[in-house]
């Protein structure tokens, strides 16, 4: 537990009592996010080695065709979408903003000096758009899970095709269903489906929106780690069907 003498102010940037290694949080926020948007940014203009047999990187999906446009690949056209989603989440406002912007890096250390604060106003204001970006976030789980089903389906010897489970439809089961549980855990959706009621009882289907309101509440409150695991789950699961098409590992049949 850190010590803080909370009745001194914190002045300058950096400032602190604290005595905790306040400041990995900070620096391990920036090297995995910096991270993630190098791998994507490489993905996206590489545009190759992004399906493998029945599996779809979900980088590339859903997959549109650009029709020879210069200089843009079907994953510019895809990838709004779900880091539109991301970029507003409330969860990392809270962790670009303590990590790039330093404002501030952590409770009770100061942060680079700014001027007056409005709030999430003037240019911020598009933070207000993440409950449109929340159903373009749902729209994208509609197609990852269409890619989970028709990565169940082979191409078979006689033609055709023919039911198998392989490597691939693990990664990307367990990708959407990450990213489903994060989408669903979001604090937007929690307002969708609970907010504005001043009695459930009262409301339309109030019975089974309670119901889910407290399901969701219970998977907000790991609303951070949810955004991480995904986080880590669409980068990994593009590699593996990257690597797969690419010759560097054969996908494993469990049958």
């Amino acid at each position: 537990m850190s010590r803080v003498a909370t009745h001194l102010p914190v002045v300058g940037f950096g400032s602190t009592l604290r005595e905790d290694r306040w400041w990995v949080g900070p620096v391990t926020t920036v090297a995995v996010i910096l991270t993630f948007i190098a791998y994507a940014t490489f993905r996206v203009f590489e545009n190759k080695y992004f399906r493998a047999g029945p599996y779809l990187s979900p980088f590339f999906s859903p997959y549109l065709e650009t029709h020879g446009l210069p200089f843009v690949t079907p994953a510019m056209l895809i990838l709004p979408a779900p880091l539109s989603f991301r970029f507003t989440c409330y969860y990392y406002r809270k962790a670009y903003y303590r990590s790039f912007a330093m404002s501030p890096p952590a409770c009770a250390v100061g942060g680079i000096r700014q001027g007056k604060y409005n709030g999430e106003r003037k240019l911020l204001l598009i933070q207000n758009l993440h409950r449109y970006a929340l159903y373009l976030a749902i729209l994208v789980l509609v197609f990852l899970w269409h890619d989970v089903w028709e990565s169940v389906w082979f191409p078979a010897a006689a033609g055709g095709t023919r039911f198998g489970v392989g490597g691939g439809t693990i990664v990307l089961f367990v990708n959407t269903a990450l990213l489903t549980v994060f989408t669903f855990s979001c604090h937007a959706f929690r307002h969708l489906v609970g907010g504005g009621l001043n009695s459930f009882a009262n409301a339309p289907l109030g019975a089974l929106r309670h119901l889910v309101w407290r399901g969701v509440t219970k998977l907000n409150a790991s609303h951070m780690a949810w955004a991480w695991i995904s986080l880590f789950g669409v980068g990994l699961s593009d590699f593996y069907i990257r690597m797969v098409a690419a010759g560097a590992f054969h996908d494993p049949r469990l049958f």
